[in-house]
């Protein structure tokens, strides 16, 4: 192995796309391997902790679980703070990023009544709760920490993008509507220069 490998399903969403998006905008050549959920069974338990995203670097053991991907990645191309306690807060952020994935993941296996009634749930508590939460932190502008864009942006990005985009059964796409500050962080990444590079390479 000659450059990095990315290893994640082939779809451009969730937290194989931040990290995809991180090793790009830190100026990294690497390469994206995208499987197929069929390859999926037969190299779950290949991965650390039988799940993906995965790193893979030139001699190095494979690295797993998103956040800690984005941290080395951040540390080592400039997309993550190098003050120790703006690091957590921007850590505890995307842990934030986390929590929300580890509560409205599960609905997406669930019958189709189930589903409509646990969403409705979130809708009515978590999700607005959750989106509060964020908002409160979110103390800068444009991106989470000032003018840079940094890796807890792409994670707060992927997350807002993924409800907004109107295709998450019974939550309405406004749902983040009344939280200024986090649609702006969603804006801004998506907007920035690097961002719409990646998604126009053919």
């Amino acid at each position: 192995m000659k450059k990095p490998r990315l290893v994640y399903f082939d779809a451009p969403v969730s937290r194989g796309e931040e990290c995809r998006l991180a090793l790009h905008l830190g100026g990294v050549d690497f390469e994206d391997v995208r499987i197929k959920p069929v390859e999926w069974p037969a190299m779950k338990q290949q991965m650390p902790y039988g799940g993906l995203p995965v790193l893979e670097l030139p001699g190095k053991p494979a690295l797993a679980h998103t956040n800690a991907i984005l941290v080395l990645i951040g540390r080592r191309h400039g997309l993550h703070p190098a003050d120790d306690f703006e690091a957590a807060r921007h850590e505890g952020m995307m842990q934030h990023v986390e929590t929300l994935r580890a509560v409205v993941s599960p609905t997406l296996r669930m019958p189709e009544a189930e589903k409509k009634a646990a969403r409705e749930a979130l809708v009515a508590a978590f999700l607005p709760a959750w989106a509060e939460a964020a908002e409160r932190n979110i103390v800068n502008t444009p991106f989470f920490g000032g003018d840079q864009l940094q890796v807890v942006d792409l994670k707060l990005h992927m997350a807002v993008r993924w409800f907004i985009g109107g295709k998450v059964d019974h939550i309405p796409a406004t749902i983040f509507a009344g939280y200024p500050r986090l649609i702006a962080v969603h804006d801004a990444v998506r907007d920035h220069p690097g961002v719409k590079a990646w998604y126009a390479r053919p």
